[in-house]
């Protein structure tokens, strides 16, 4: 469980236009499907800060004896291990995509 340990400060965007934009030379501009895309993102990332930050509030409580529902407890640290392991893999994806995109020959 230590290893989904992570800072509030990991899963802060910024700003995903800025940047994209930023790397793309600044003179493109963003259509309403990618800027869709980062709300989607950060919205995603948000719920699982706060799904990771209950877990550590839950894992506290066990361990000084003030959980009130142990089951209770348990389910909210198993929902943000699940949260954290899926959006692990939807980052491997998109990296993987990303070099894939990268090996194409134009």
């Amino acid at each position: 469980m230590d290893n989904l340990k992570t800072s509030n400060s990991l899963f802060k965007v910024n700003s995903l236009e800025n940047t994209s934009a930023g790397k793309l030379g600044g003179n493109t501009k963003l259509d309403g499907n990618s800027s869709e895309f980062s709300k989607l993102l950060k919205k995603s990332i948000n719920d699982l800060n706060t799904a990771q930050e209950s877990s550590d509030k839950a894992l506290a409580d066990m361990a000084t004896g003030q959980v009130k529902d142990l089951h209770q407890a348990a389910i909210t640290i198993s929902k943000a291990e699940t949260s954290m392991k899926l959006m692990l893999e939807v980052r491997n994806k998109a990296i993987s995509a990303y070099k894939e995109i990268l090996r194409t020959q134009i």
